[in-house]
């Protein structure tokens, strides 16, 4: 059987056309981004051209793009630049109860370390955050409330848009995780009023390693760096510029603005297909999160009665996932799903399924073909 790849979520595969503008750096165009001799402002070039591609996948302004090693750097740069420059007035911070973990264990440990104080907005059974949970929860003196656009588990999207509205009109700056959202559906930080967004490239199939933090003139002013050095990306990121990396997660971030629409919905019906069918040859077949609302690449499924990893380990080589693979390996259920009301049990018998730019229907039909028999025979085994 051929290899089937359905973590998209995790990790998208790098487009041909990505490697083609990166190529020409890794191939020995030489200089340093920052020095001044032709050599240099080649490199300066590229990485201005990136910016633009990057500020135009959310709607933001290239001046505010801080590029970085990835979304966890950009997610740990807005937390914790805000508190470590944050106003005496202002000790308190807010983020959602599903929050991937770059944010929720950053968030805690700047608790735990008594910087700020924290609490935790709920989410509904549906996995999305209820903008009046947010009202309830905003005050004078708090900082910063970061949610995220979409789930990586289960694809719900949060309204974003009206949580930042909130969240504005309280004083307080917005942060927002756009690393599943930006490149599959529209996200324009401007419209929606986000003070501060965070993207990667390989989840956009980019490259990995790199990633880029967006803000307002205004918001990123209220940072402090986490890196000390020579002042590169306004003083917020030192270090020389991963320039090769940078043309690529440019290169991705044009492609998915250009393509998304016509990616995402065909993308869209193959997902609905597997779930379908699935529901289909099997019983006892749920979906978790509210399907009206989220990513069309995604599907977090609980087969009752199958254990999620004997489901996977049952069905190689088709790759899927039981959450975010930063929290692959752990014997505790997705907090995600335990956030959303479901059991240990259930947690632990759900998989999640993500779609991609290159996922065929051959693909889909070999997947549906493999997880049926794989859940069939790990109940057998009950």
């Amino acid at each position: 059987m051929r290899e089937v790849y359905l973590d998209y979520n995790a990790s998208a595969p790098l487009d041909p056309r990505v490697f083609e503008a990166m190529a020409p750096v890794l191939a020995g165009e030489v200089g340093n981004a920052s020095s001044v001799h032709r050599f240099g402002r080649r490199q300066a070039a590229a990485v201005d051209e990136a910016r633009q591609h990057v500020a135009g996948l959310v709607g933001g302004r290239p001046a505010g793009v801080v590029f970085t090693a990835g979304a966890t750097e950009a997610n740990n740069l807005a937390l914790r630049g805000a508190a470590e420059a944050a106003p005496e007035d202002r000790p308190r911070m807010l983020v959602s109860a599903v929050e991937h973990a770059s944010v929720a264990r950053t968030a805690r440990w700047l608790s735990d370390s008594g910087v700020v104080k924290l609490d935790v907005i709920g989410v509904t059974p549906g996995g999305f955050v209820d903008p009046a949970a947010v009202e309830e929860l905003l005050g004078p003196d708090v900082l910063l409330v970061s949610v995220m656009a979409a789930n990586s588990e289960t694809g719900v999207l949060n309204p974003v848009g009206e949580i930042a509205e909130r969240v504005r009109a309280a004083g307080a700056m917005f942060h927002c995780d756009a690393t599943q959202m930006a490149g599959r559906t529209p996200f324009d930080m401007a419209a929606m009023g986000a003070d501060l967004v965070s993207v990667s490239g390989h989840k956009i199939c980019g490259p990995g390693g790199v990633g880029a933090l967006v803000g307002t003139r205004h918001a990123l002013t209220r940072l402090s760096p986490l890196i000390h050095g020579g002042g590169h990306e306004r003083g917020l990121r030192s270090g020389s510029l991963n320039v090769a990396g940078i043309a690529g997660l440019g290169a991705a971030s044009r492609i998915a603005a250009d393509e998304r629409e016509s990616e995402s919905a065909r993308v869209g019906v193959l997902r609905d297909r597997l779930v379908d069918e699935l529901d289909s040859r099997l019983a006892d077949v749920h979906q978790n999160g509210d399907a009206s609302r989220r990513l069309p690449n995604t599907a977090n499924i609980r087969f009752e009665g199958a254990d999620a990893e004997a489901v996977m380990s049952n069905m190689d080589p088709v790759a899927v996932s039981t959450g975010s693979a930063c929290s692959a390996g752990s014997i505790e259920p997705s907090g995600v799903l335990v956030a959303m009301g479901l059991s240990h049990e259930a947690a632990f018998e759900s998989v999640r399924f993500s779609l991609g730019r290159f996922t065929t229907e051959i693909e889909i039909d070999a997947a549906i073909r493999a997880v049926a028999d794989a859940v069939e025979r790990v109940r057998s085994m009950a």
